[in-house]
């Protein structure tokens, strides 16, 4: 069976089945070569009104239904992940610009999120408290409701799975609007999972659209929770909205992540470490190596290394052969990449690799003599850019680093003594010794700080738990309470 046959959803949006959306039809573009993989129907505000209802009345049912029931319900999610493996794999080859390997790493993930997900519809959801009344007293978690989940296009299946799993799971319905440049990965993809998974019609909706989507399903009165990933700016927007509409919102947002090399580090280990850091998915990862900060000893030996691994990789069409970079997402993005290197070697950087494209395929860049204020090292770039910038003490490092709006995610290299000394000194919401920044997994809880995120707001059971319930007071007498009046 195909999964993702386009004659299914041609020019529309799924709300339990597929119709068309008011929002019109836009096509669905191959970011390597250009070509049209299909169209998809957009929603409107009106298509989100209509969703929202229909989730909230779906939902009471689903909290309602036993754990066994939604768990079996992840469980033949996971499995259908497993199964069209290949096929969902060469979808994000093509419409995400992802090679290979970095595709069957989010197939990977999702049916391990589902699986993960499955587990928590029984896991424990309670606390027995004491009480100086003569009662039972009880705090017990239940679904939030509606959840709006908004995600963006770099790993869009595994950003738009980390949330749809586990609210699902706990008894929430769902209105998914992914990044219309990847709404196939980040949604039909789902939609069609849990279709064939057996999921009750109206729990989860696909509303691919622009500005007025969005601004829908955060403002939807039936919508408790946003889940939203993205870029800092829209965050934040996000984020004033709900406070005044008094919602949650779970914010995973931009970063300008450094990585530290500290003296004596195997320095050929460590430039395979930042070139990863740097370079996977073209740099168009929140957790991207966007600074490279390297003790004073070893930073000529590193920018030459570096500059010569990344003259080495080869960039291109990821589903036409073997690559290491495929295509930047867009014309936009591109641009911007672009700007931030140029400026940054008018300020007096040297460019020691890449700074090239040919269309949307962007060389891997490495900039050396760089200083703090430069474009490049004191922005989030989001693209294959290495800056690098020396360091001298242990102090200068921490300084460096915690130098940022952001708080994301770090990498510190080397002796494991110091480089504890230096986590427990820089604010950020991961922290990874001997290894890169870029690292996730289902299990654990993943967020940043400051402008980062307000926190872990996924994985793992506490997180899903709280992101995706309320908490409840339960007391229970055996007699009616007596009362003074």
């Amino acid at each position: 069976m195909t999964l993702l046959d386009p004659a299914l959803w041609t020019g529309k949006i799924f709300d339990g089945g597929w119709s068309a959306g008011r929002g019109g039809v836009y096509d669905v573009v191959e970011p390597a070569t250009g070509g049209t993989l299909g169209s998809l129907g957009q929603a409107d505000g009106a298509d989100v009104a209509a969703a929202a209802k229909s989730a909230a009345a779906a939902q009471r049912d689903w909290a309602a239904r036993s754990y066994e029931e939604r768990a079996a319900v992840l469980r033949r999610a996971g499995r259908l992940f497993e199964d069209h493996a290949e096929e969902i794999r060469d979808w994000l080859v093509r419409e995400a610009g992802s090679i290979p390997p970095k595709a069957e790493l989010e197939v990977h993930f999702a049916a391990n999120l589902c699986y993960e997900s499955a587990a928590l519809a029984s896991h424990p959801q309670g606390l027995v408290l004491p009480s100086a009344q003569p009662r039972w007293s009880l705090a017990r978690r239940r679904p939030a409701g509606v959840v709006s989940v908004i995600s963006p296009f770099n790993f869009p299946l595994i950003l738009s799975m980390r949330s749809v799993a586990p609210a699902l799971a706990l008894g929430n319905a769902v209105l998914l609007k992914p990044d219309p440049r990847t709404a196939v990965c980040g949604g039909v993809v789902l939609a069609r999972v849990f279709q064939e998974a057996g999921l009750p019609e109206g729990l989860l909706h696909l509303l691919p659209g622009g500005r007025e989507a969005g601004e829908a399903v955060v403002a939807a009165p039936e919508v408790r929770v946003v889940s939203f990933t993205g870029s800092t700016a829209a965050g934040r927007k996000i984020g004033e909205v709900c406070g005044r509409l008094l919602k949650r919102a779970h914010l995973e947002l931009g970063g300008n992540n450094a990585l530290i090399v500290l003296p004596g580090a195997d320095v050929s280990k460590a430039v395979s470490a930042g070139a990863w850091g740097s370079f996977l998915h073209q740099g168009q990862i929140c957790m991207t190596t966007g600074r490279h900060l390297v003790h004073e000893s070893m930073q000529e030996e590193y920018v030459a290394a570096l500059a010569d691994k990344a003259d080495k990789l080869p960039v291109g069409d990821p589903a036409a052969g073997p690559v290491a970079l495929g295509p930047i997402i867009d014309e936009r993005q591109l641009a911007h990449i672009d700007e931030l290197v140029r400026g940054t070697v008018a300020a007096g950087a040297r460019l020691a690799a890449g700074g090239t494209h040919e269309g949307l395929f962007y060389r891997p860049t490495v900039l050396a003599e760089v200083t703090p204020d430069m474009p490049a090292y004191a922005q989030e770039v989001f693209g294959p850019v290495a800056p690098v910038v020396p360091f001298a003490t242990a102090d200068d490092a921490i300084a460096l680093a915690a130098d940022s709006e952001y708080g994301l995610s770090l990498g510190i290299l080397g002796d494991v003594g110091q480089a504890m000394k230096i986590a427990d000194a820089v604010p950020t919401g991961l922290v990874h010794i001997n290894d890169q920044t870029v690292n996730d997994e289902p299990v654990v809880p993943f967020g940043g700080l400051a402008a980062s995120g307000n926190g872990s707001r996924f994985g793992g059971p506490d997180a899903n738990i709280e992101a995706f319930t309320e908490s409840q007071w339960v007391t229970m007498r055996g007699e009616i309470a007596p009362h003074p009046f």
